[in-house]
């Protein structure tokens, strides 16, 4: 179980920088957030990971949204935040940029060769389990925003 202990920093652990995003889009008057799971695991995560050598927060962030949930076509609304929290082994730091993202593209084709992933949209007033409890702090922190940016950019 995932709990506070995972947003205390022990010393001694190495750091990584990730990006990824909240991906939304709207359908019947209603914004849907895309998450990501595992086959099989009935928990989801926003689509985020690790940084690469050269690329910007941003390029990372589409890439990581690609590869995990198979969205390409996104428009990047803002940066919604920052959060840290250990890895899932406990033996590095991760810090992650969020940004905020929209599409009109419902299907995705997860292109990670290593993990088998698939897509679901989901309301934004109606979230599933999430996995990591930091990604729907920030999900339902940054709700209002996200409602307004978005409202406003589908008129």
């Amino acid at each position: 179980m995932i709990d506070e202990s995972w947003y205390k920093r022990p010393p001694g652990v190495s750091d990584r920088t990730s990006s990824g995003g909240v991906v939304v889009r709207i359908a019947d008057d209603q914004i849907y957030v895309a998450l990501v799971g595992e086959l099989g695991l009935a928990e989801r995560v926003l689509p985020k990971g690790g940084v690469e050598p050269g690329e910007s927060l941003e390029e990372a962030a589409r890439r990581e949204i690609e590869e995990e949930a198979g969205l390409s076509s996104l428009e990047l609304i803002e940066k919604l935040g920052v959060r840290g929290r250990l890895s899932y082994d406990r033996v590095c730091w991760i810090t992650t940029h969020y940004f905020l993202f929209v599409t009109e593209q419902v299907e995705g084709h997860p292109t990670d060769v290593e993990h088998h992933y698939e897509l679901a949209w989901h309301p934004i007033e109606e979230l599933p389990a999430i996995f990591w409890p930091e990604q729907r702090e920030l999900i339902e922190t940054n709700r209002d925003k996200i409602v307004r940016l978005i409202g406003q950019d589908s008129t």
